[in-house]
């Protein structure tokens, strides 16, 4: 029996963020959410260059054994396009986006996934998680340091540890899975997975509400439960392409690819789904695209950014903004549970507010460096940029990895000779 894929693509900005660095695409055979990161100027167009290059698979229908292929070859085009923007312009260095995707192939998929970004499958009784986070609270649940539950309120949550960067070794887990008429897919960014329970995402998967309905009370929940980050959502019903009621054809996309894509032109006025993917790529323009409705009204979403921007004057100032903008600049090494980490911004708190976040932690120990290394990491150590703390990180490294040796050979750390 053929089937196709009914669905449908939502996206807002959140209640804090005042830019969409997600992007999302759903078209007849391809399925995208793309989390950017990097700032205003990386992030969205991170996840926007992830976009265009898979939306060229979103054609004909695609032959079972080629899928994976196909699908690892257009992340790697990706990646390699976000490398190239970052070589011509190095102030866009950090920047990155997750991706999860999916390729379909009549009843069989292929997933492709980088970052922690979500898919799931509601498929009869059984409802579960197809892709695994590639996020440091993952790495303390998969050795059993925290638990589950743990790792939702852990401060460090949001802190991914593989995504697209442009380097080489970025690169996606894949699997293959069959698939039949009444499963239904969710592709979310952690907007939504990080606000809302599993359990209830569940239960609104298994209404009978359209993949429309169900993708507006998804982002909804996530907003009520006071998601800062962007939130993004596909919900994708497996379908009897003879079914009465006929499955969408045009492609859907959302968040910063949609603004970015708003941005061109275009002559092309074919309407066949696969130029209309086609029209998506960095060196074409969208032909009739349907832009899906982002999350709530657009009138309502406009007195929320300007309450937003208002709140944010009364209340911190223009100097306090500027202020915090400086932090942002600056970094610093420090410890996170029992590691060296990389710190941006500032090593001590305003009341409540924190003004340093971890960019990325390390594979050093603590208990491998001398202890005036260790000390000075314990009371951080301020670099003058990213380059240098990358570069102070390497010495540790270095210096770490003689320790471990004089340790084998029953020589204290502290004597280790530089």
């Amino acid at each position: 029996m053929p089937i196709a894929f009914h669905y449908a693509a939502r996206s807002d900005v959140g209640l804090v963020r005042s830019n969409n660095q997600d992007s999302a695409y759903a078209g007849p055979h391809l399925l995208v959410v793309a989390d950017g990161m990097g700032g205003h100027a990386g992030g969205d167009l991170a996840s926007a260059i992830a976009i265009s290059r898979l939306t060229r698979l979103d054609g004909e229908s695609h032959r079972r054994e080629s899928i994976t292929t196909q699908l690892v070859r257009a992340v790697a085009d990706a990646n390699a396009d976000i490398g190239q923007r970052i070589t011509e312009r190095p102030e866009l260095r950090g920047m990155g986006t997750t991706v999860t995707a999916i390729l379909r192939s009549n009843n069989t998929v292929a997933l492709a996934h980088i970052g922690d970004s979500r898919a799931y499958q509601l498929q009869g009784d059984s409802f579960s998680q197809i892709t695994h986070d590639h996020s440091f609270v993952q790495t303390l649940v998969d050795e059993g340091r925290i638990s589950e539950d743990e790792a939702s309120t852990h401060p460090q949550r949001s802190l991914v540890t593989r995504v697209l960067t442009g380097e080489d070794q970025d690169e996606p887990d894949v699997s293959i899975r069959e698939t039949r008429i009444g499963d239904r897919f969710l592709l979310c960014s952690d907007g939504l997975s990080g606000f809302v329970a599993r359990d209830t995402i569940e239960e609104v998967l298994r209404s009978d509400r359209g993949p429309g309905a169900t993708a507006d009370t998804l982002i909804d929940l996530a907003l009520k439960a006071g998601a800062p980050d962007n939130v993004t959502v596909i919900v994708c019903d497996v379908v009897d392409v003879t079914a009465a009621t006929s499955p969408p054809t045009q492609p859907q996309i959302v968040g910063s690819a949609a603004l970015h894509q708003n941005r061109r032109r275009t002559t092309s006025n074919s309407s066949t789904p696969a130029a209309k993917a086609a029209a998506l790529r960095p060196s074409a323009e969208p032909a009739e695209l349907e832009l899906a409705e982002e999350g709530s009204t657009r009138f309502a979403h406009t007195l929320k950014v300007i309450g937003g921007v208002l709140a944010v004057v009364l209340v911190l100032g223009a100097g306090l903004w500027a202020g915090w903008r400086w932090t942002q600049s600056q970094y610093y090494l420090g410890a996170q549970d029992g590691h060296v980490a990389i710190y941006r911004g500032l090593s001590q708190d305003i009341g409540p507010i924190n003004l340093s976040e971890p960019v990325s932690v390390s594979d050093i120990a603590l208990t491998d460096l001398p202890t005036f290394d260790r000390d000075g990491v314990t009371n951080t150590i301020p670099v003058e940029s990213l380059d240098a703390a990358q570069q102070r990180l390497t010495e540790l490294e270095a210096t770490a990895k003689r320790c471990r040796a004089a340790a084998k050979r029953g020589n204290p750390c502290s004597e280790v000779p530089a």
